[in-house]
């Protein structure tokens, strides 16, 4: 019996010091993915290859890291986007050429640090930076009305545009999550199910031991609760990569502090397709909330249209 329950023993401890390995020498390449296998990772086309007008835009961070971004402009004389940080700006682009049909918004889209031609490499102190180094240029623009400026966030995405948009309340109208996980902690049970025991945090049972080794922790489930602004959940129930039940604890932490809150599901909604599989319902649904909590300003002589800042994800 002793020998037993010694072998059980070391076979935990064996499992927790392999998981610790594998956090400390992979964490980063299963948060972070710069290069998508079979693409190369510089942009294979641009925004005319859509016939979408657009100006390259290029940013410094805070701390001193070029980045690269493109503003689409619906028409020369729409002031109001939405904006999207991503990482993978060129494969985002028939979303967003729709989304401009749809939405009758402008698009900003930046590359975080280490992904398309930005430079530097990604962490999440780096890729906060470069999301409100984003965010401050929009501000700084006279060619749109930076009061009506939202944050659309898809996985990783999402993750960042909680924190940019709770960071910054007088200057972030409203925030969009599309299919975002609670936490990378979390998320490590679902990619390494062997190690759900030894680490997480929101949604895991476990005794979380090897927490205090995740760099990128990304923990959205704790800055949902602090967005004071309007919050629209769009969750595909279809979602291969991260589990429907994410979205909805991220949901049900946001609306118990905040009654601007919309949760909206897609039963075909896979991880990357939701936009797609929810046709014109998914369209619908973030122009009613656009209506109902970024409304068009009736000034003479200035456009209605929504500044969308889209911050993407990286899976």
């Amino acid at each position: 019996m002793v020998s037993y329950v010694n072998a059980l023993l070391y076979g935990m401890g064996g499992i927790a010091v392999a998981g610790m390995a594998l956090l400390v020498a992979f964490q980063e390449r299963l948060v972070y993915v710069p290069v998508v296998p079979g693409l190369t990772k510089s942009y294979p086309f641009t925004p005319s290859r859509f016939r979408l007008p657009y100006e390259d835009v290029w940013l410094r961070s805070s701390d001193g890291v070029r980045l690269h971004a493109w503003f689409i402009k619906l028409f020369p004389d729409c002031r109001v986007s939405l904006t999207f940080t991503s990482t993978d700006i060129a494969h985002r682009l028939e979303m967003v050429r729709i989304m401009l049909q749809k939405l009758q918004c402008n698009v900003f889209m930046l590359s975080y640090r280490g992904y398309g031609v930005s430079d530097g490499y990604p962490s999440q102190r780096g890729i906060t930076l470069d999301a409100q180094a984003a965010l401050d240029h929009l501000h700084a623009r006279t060619d749109i009305d930076t009061s009506r400026i939202v944050v659309f966030g898809r996985s990783l995405g999402g993750a960042v545009g909680s924190v940019l948009t709770k960071n910054n309340p007088d200057k972030v109208a409203a925030l969009i999550l599309e299919n975002t996980f609670t936490s990378i902690l979390d998320m490590a049970g679902v990619l390494l199910p062997f190690l759900k025991w030894f680490i997480g945090k929101s949604t895991s049972k476990g005794l979380n031991v090897l927490n205090i080794l995740v760099r990128s922790p990304w923990n959205t489930i704790d800055v949902v609760g602090q967005i004071k602004q309007p919050v629209l959940f769009l969750s595909g129930l279809q979602d291969e990569m991260v589990p429907p039940l994410h979205m909805k604890l991220l949901y049900a932490k946001a609306a118990a502090h905040n009654r601007q809150c919309i949760f909206v599901e897609f039963p075909t909604g896979m991880h990357m397709d939701t936009w797609l599989s929810g046709g014109d319902q998914y369209w619908r649904t973030i122009q009613q909330f656009l209506e109902q909590h970024v409304p068009e300003k009736k000034e003479e002589n200035q456009s209605s249209e929504n500044e969308i800042f889209s911050d993407f994800d990286c899976s």
